[in-house]
């Protein structure tokens, strides 16, 4: 992978992508007014992660769309709950002020930004991502995006991205020591009409959950284990999860554990 900025890069860019290119193994090149197709064709690599002055924008391929960090969905579920309505997640994991959340798939951490409002500044949300190219994009992402509200703005700084395999963390926690532990792996059958998940399936960890996980996740839970899939997904009785009452028409369900 090339790591590069945009034409005439701050300082403050280029050492971003230095300090990328080290973290991730990857080459640092710079752009000198090469197009991505130039640079890619005359450094022989196809993926690019390209430090802009905002944000940082993935390429699996000079061609292709680029991906990056945005709060997408979230800010509108976030934006609903200011005024007083309901989010699914968070009624059904019962997650409530000074709550300390674990997700064990952050992915681009929609969830993990919901949660952290929902938990406010009493709680926290501790956010795990196993591939490192990810991890970065939603860490840089989370530590420098700016909403136009405050609140929602301070919920995302307050989540804590570590670059961890859930399975492997769970293992060091001690028992009781997060309200909720929530998994969101990539669906065993894709909604293939959710175009903010489809850049994302080059990147994220395609590997089922376990239920050995799912019994670690018990020990360490104080209330409830959680997580998300397609509403039909058999992974919900293979994981011993209950399988919560939705909309029939809705393509996502949701599983509990009660472990309180």
């Amino acid at each position: 992978m090339i790591v590069t900025t945009t034409d005439h890069p701050s300082a403050v860019m280029l050492d971003t992508a230095a300090r990328l290119a080290s973290e991730l193994g990857a080459r640092l090149v710079q752009r000198r007014r090469r197009t991505l197709g130039q640079l890619a064709e005359q450094e022989g690599r196809r993926e690019l992660l390209v430090v802009t002055s905002t944000q940082l924008r993935y390429y699996g391929g000079p061609e292709e769309a680029p991906f990056y960090f945005h709060p997408s969905m979230a800010y509108v579920r976030v934006k609903r709950l200011r005024k007083g309505e309901a989010d699914p997640l968070i009624t059904l994991s019962g997650c409530r002020p000074g709550d300390k959340v674990l997700d064990c798939t952050a992915g681009l951490a929609g969830d993990s930004i919901v949660f952290s409002y929902a938990a406010g500044p009493e709680g926290s949300v501790t956010a795990l991502e196993s591939e490192p190219v990810l991890h970065a994009i939603v860490r840089e992402g989370l530590g420098n995006y700016e909403t136009e509200l405050d609140d929602v703005t301070a919920a995302l700084r307050r989540i804590r991205p570590l670059l961890a395999d859930h399975a492997e963390y769970l293992k060091t926690l001690p028992d009781n020591s997060f309200d909720i532990v929530y998994f969101d792996p990539m669906f065993r059958d894709p909604v293939h009409e959710s175009s903010s998940i489809s850049p994302l399936r080059g990147l994220a960890n395609p590997d089922p959950l376990n239920a050995g996980t799912v019994q670690e996740a018990m020990r360490v839970a104080r209330r409830t284990v959680i997580i998300k899939e397609t509403n039909n997904s058999p992974e919900f009785d293979r994981l011993g999860f209950v399988r919560c009452p939705v909309k029939k028409t809705s393509a996502v369900g949701y599983g509990v554990i009660h472990v309180d």
